[in-house]
């Protein structure tokens, strides 16, 4: 299979709120709207991909799901995000596989990781 393009879909309970969740409070930029413009989906950049909210579903997260997000300070986008309201599951901690991880959850509960690679980590150096 060859993989051309590649997008998270995620199907929220309020679609506004979720979008202003996206778009105001995590400050992701968007990559294009479509659809009909009383219940327009959205794709936002989501730094090497993309982010789908479109549709409608009551159901809830998915339990095993996660977004995982690379930041680059983990301590800061914390206390910003604390500020905002947001639901943190989870305080920054340096985990045993060395990474910081952050988790936090969006309006209806979907659980987002926000990581950040120390500059100490394998993940930064060149393996060559």
């Amino acid at each position: 299979m060859e993989v051309l393009s590649s997008r998270v879909l995620l199907r929220p309970n309020d679609p506004a709120r979720s979008r202003r969740f996206y778009a105001e409070t995590l400050g992701l930029a968007v990559y294009r709207e479509f659809g009909p413009p009383d219940h327009p989906g959205v794709v936002f950049f989501l730094g090497q991909g993309f982010l789908e909210l479109s549709g409608q579903c009551g159901d809830g997260p998915g339990p095993g799901v996660s977004l995982w997000l690379q930041v680059r300070d983990v301590a800061r986008e914390q206390e910003r995000l604390r500020q905002e309201g947001v639901t943190v599951l989870r305080e920054a901690r340096q985990e045993p596989w060395g990474l910081i991880e952050l988790w936090i959850a969006d309006p209806d509960g979907h659980r987002i990781v926000l990581v950040q690679v120390p500059a100490d980590h394998p993940l930064r150096r060149d393996p060559r």
